[in-house]
């Protein structure tokens, strides 16, 4: 029984992650100043064919699936249809925070507009901390930043890197071919690609740890053991 509360616990968290996640980058859209790098391609992709965002998002994730199996030469039937899933749920959420955010003003002001883009920093960052403190498959946008890690011996955060520069590169040629503008691309991408992941561990360091004991149900029986003293002091050996 306990497991499967654990486990309930997990998704239910990976799934709130996933839904901030969508929900940040809706922001960055609604903001007009460069969509992050997560979801430059989809978008790229929406621009070009006029097709929503949410079903480009999976158009784009099948793509990433293709350059891992390509980088890896290992084809895993499971492992792709699981991410798959995961990417329509994400695609799912996309249309959904889209419309939602669009039942309120356009941000029309350049103020307005860059406080949508900083609040798309935050919000992406709160979606992060949740989806990968869950432990559960990832994305294959995320799933390719590891494959190229392993490929190639780079440190994750330099892989990390260099996916988000494929993401964001091939966004930038679908855009100029098909619309002759780089579209998706702009200042808030870059912006995106150098703040968010600071954020993310930043947040890692500070607050994954209430998380995972969350997750676990032992906050509560920590503190019954501990009474009524403050908590331990922050274990900073969590990074992003």
């Amino acid at each position: 029984m306990k497991h499967i509360n654990v486990t309930m616990r997990r998704l239910c968290l990976y799934i709130v992650g996933l839904f901030f996640l969508s929900l940040g980058v809706s922001f960055s859209i609604q903001a007009d100043l460069g969509v992050s790098p997560v979801s430059s391609l989809a978008y790229a992709f929406s621009l070009s064919f006029g097709l929503s965002v949410g079903m480009m998002t999976g158009a784009a994730n099948i793509l990433f699936i293709i350059v891992q199996v390509i980088l890896s030469k290992q084809f895993k039937l499971r492992e792709s249809i699981v991410q798959l899933m995961i990417a329509f749920l994400f695609g799912f959420f996309m249309d959904v925070t889209l419309f939602l955010l669009q039942l309120f003003p356009t941000p029309e002001t350049l103020v307005m507009r860059w406080g949508f883009l900083m609040i798309s920093l935050f919000v992406v960052a709160l979606g992060l901390l949740g989806y990968f403190s869950a432990k559960l498959p990832l994305m294959p946008y995320d799933e390719l930043t590891h494959v190229i890690s392993e490929k190639f011996k780079m440190k994750f955060s330099k892989a990390k890197i260099s996916s988000d520069l494929f993401n964001v590169g091939g966004a930038g040629f679908v855009c100029i071919i098909f619309t002759q503008s780089l579209g998706s691309i702009g200042i808030g991408t870059l912006i995106a690609a150098y703040f968010i992941g600071k954020i993310v561990g930043w947040l890692m360091i500070h607050y994954q740890k209430y998380l995972v004991e969350w997750i676990n149900n032992n906050r509560k029986d920590y503190k019954k053991s501990q009474g009524n003293t403050t908590l331990p002091k922050e274990n900073t050996s969590l990074s992003s």
